[in-house]
Order: C-alpha cells, then structure tokens, then sequence
C-alpha cells in the first residue's frame, strides 16, 4: 500500500480539547506528520525517545484515500480502507513550541509517532456511526471514543482538507482523538480495539 502524506486533525473532540485546555476550534485544525514516522501495531516492541519529557498516546480513526479525488466528491467515493491509529506527542516539547509559536512538526514526527494497525475495508459512514474505539493500556481502558463525538465529520475534514491542501490518493487522515491521553511508560503493552475487536498491539521500550 502507498502512502503519500499523512495529515492529522487536532482537537476533533470536545472534551479533548478541554483536557489540554485548548479553545474548542471552529474549523479544522489540521498538520502533518512525515512518512517515516509510520509503525505497525503488530504485537512488536516499539522505541520511543526517553529523554524528551512525556510522550502522550491519541487514539484515532484513520482514513486511507484509495480513490482518486475530484471535486464534489462524498466520503465514500475516495475512502476505500481504514483502520485504528495513534498519534503520539511530544507533549513538553509541542508546550515549549507552542509557547514561541513555532510548528510542531517535531513534536510530532519522531520516528515511531504514527502507529496503525491492519487496514480493512471501510464500509460506509453510517455503517460505523454505532462504533466504539478503544485503547487499552495493559488491559485497561484509557481511550474510547464514538465518531457521534466529533466536532467536524469525516466530510467536513476532508472536504477541507481538499480545498486548503488538496488531497491525493495514497493520504492518510488521522480524524482526532477523544479524551484520555495521556503518558506511555517503559514496558507498557497498548492494544487498540475496534467494536471490541483486537485490532493490534505493541509494547513501548523507553530507554
């Protein structure tokens, strides 16, 4: 499978951005991530940078762009697979970029810091409108999460998306993460569930 771009949505949920304390957006916020920060959640251990303050897990749904795109376009006549992801963060780092209104591209893109799972076919907004997400952190729930949540739907983002940036077929979009980020440890097994269906897993080595 190509992958061209990978674009992410920031604070798509409500009470995700209440957690951070960030204002609620009234229109997308969207940045990206760089292609070699992929990793597959195939039940291998996973290198995170230990020395770089807090790393925080963002559960998300990911959108494949299978088809090309042309203006007009619905959801279903461009999205052909999906799949389960996390977008991981430098938190400390992203604050102290924030503060002097730098990019977080860094924050962002460390290698390992777009994980994803085994993509299947997407059957249709309607058909997942019902369907709970979650991650779990050594088989506890920290994430759950329900699209009926978001503030921008699947058609807004990449109707936007496509109009600011122009989408291409082979991009991913992470669509944003409910509330319950929070820190990866050393040693933590991370699982992500669709409908309660194991998906994929990993194992985070921090040293």
């Amino acid at each position: 499978m190509e992958i061209k771009n990978i674009y992410c949505i920031g604070r798509n949920y409500k009470n995700h951005a209440l957690e951070l304390g960030n204002e609620v957006p009234d229109k997308p916020l969207v940045f990206s991530k760089p292609t070699s920060a992929l990793a597959v959640a195939d039940g291998s251990v996973l290198s995170f940078p230990h020395h770089r303050g807090d790393i925080h897990h963002e559960l998300e749904i990911v959108l494949y762009i299978g088809n090309d795109v042309k203006d007009g376009f619905t959801v279903e006549d461009i999205v052909t697979q999906m799949t389960l992801g996390i977008d991981l963060t430098l938190r400390d780092v992203q604050s102290a970029l924030k503060k002097k209104g730098h990019p977080w591209l860094v924050a962002k893109g460390f290698r390992n810091a777009a994980i994803v799972t085994d993509f299947w076919d997407f059957p249709g907004v309607e058909q997942i409108k019902d369907v709970e997400f979650t991650l779990e952190r050594d088989r506890e729930a920290v994430q759950q999460g329900n699209i009926q949540s978001v503030i921008f739907d699947f058609q807004t983002l990449l109707t936007y998306i496509h109009q600011e940036i122009g989408l291409t077929k082979g991009d991913l979009i992470y669509t944003g993460t409910p509330e319950g980020v929070g820190p990866i440890m050393d040693g933590e097994v991370y699982t992500l569930k669709w409908n309660n269906e194991i998906k994929g897993s990993f194992t985070v080595s921090k040293r």
